[in-house]
């Protein structure tokens, strides 16, 4: 009966260790992300890719100009013209500084999320150990019926095992999505250069906007989860081993899933409540 506890006890710590890699992954920059070799990679095809976001700015002003301005007479007037000019030297310092923009928008949302956690004490993920009257219920079945709990545990402990890897895939997925929006930064900020493009750069913002915002709605999931796990399933020490452990594996499971559903739909509930 060891092997049944031990491939129970396997996959709640398999669980545990996910958990608690998506505590660290939250709170890690992506400058430090695997010892920063990404970010410098990143780097690389941005400076890239800021050349041909030059001659897109020049490009983009240019189509605005002549959107703007339905005559030369127009361009002639100061008002206009000093619009427009501020309007391009904006637009070139964002594409300069736009590393340095995105960084301070992810160290803003890294520091609300270090203020979550401050506020509510929780700093990691309690994990999850197999109670003791489980242990004991398999122990003292007898071989016959030890059959029909080996395929209890097995499918519960395959089960808890694939969320874990769900959930942690999510949360890369996050990660490597600011790296995505970090690498073509150029490209969308140099619409701001013109009136007509610049709703462009604006669904650029507001979308890595909402992409550090998930780490936040992922945060707070995972603090309710937290606290919601401390009173861990129920154990009815009066059933059957076999009624027991599926109880308890169900309500377990039931919870985990919980936390993956709101965890996968992070991206849609940022939307939904901040509009980006």
């Amino acid at each position: 009966m060891s092997w049944v506890t031990e491939n129970l006890q396997n996959a709640l710590d398999t669980w545990n260790e996910k958990l608690g890699e998506i505590w660290q992954l939250l709170m890690q920059s992506p400058e430090t992300f695997r010892g920063g070799s990404i970010w410098t990679a990143i780097l690389d095809i941005h400076d890239m890719l800021q050349a041909i976001g030059y001659a897109l700015l020049i490009l983009f002003f240019l189509a605005g100009v002549m959107k703007t301005c339905g005559s030369l007479s127009e361009l002639k007037r100061p008002e206009q013209a000093v619009r427009l000019f501020i309007r391009f030297i904006l637009a070139k310092g964002a594409m300069t500084y736009g590393t340095e923009i995105l960084v301070g928008i992810l160290s803003v949302i890294q520091g609300i999320m270090g203020d979550i956690m401050e506020s509510t004490g929780v700093g990691q993920a309690s994990g999850l150990i197999l109670p003791q009257e489980i242990v004991d219920a398999i122990e003292e079945v007898g071989f016959l019926e030890s059959i029909p709990l080996w395929f209890v545990t097995l499918l519960g402990g395959l089960v808890v095992t694939v969320i874990s890897f769900l959930l942690i895939l999510t949360v890369y997925g996050r990660f490597f999505k600011v790296y995505l929006y970090m690498a073509i930064a150029p490209l969308p900020i140099a619409a701001f250069a013109g009136e007509p493009t610049q709703n462009i750069g604006k669904s650029y913002l507001r979308s890595f906007i909402g992409v550090g915002m998930e780490g936040v709605i992922i945060l707070l999931s995972c603090v309710i989860y937290s606290i919601f796990a401390a009173s861990p399933p129920t154990v009815d020490v009066t059933a059957g081993a076999i009624p027991m452990i599926w109880s308890y594996i169900g309500e377990l499971i039931f919870n985990m899933l919980v936390l993956v559903g709101t965890v996968k739909v992070a991206d849609h509930l940022t939307k939904d409540m901040l509009g980006l």
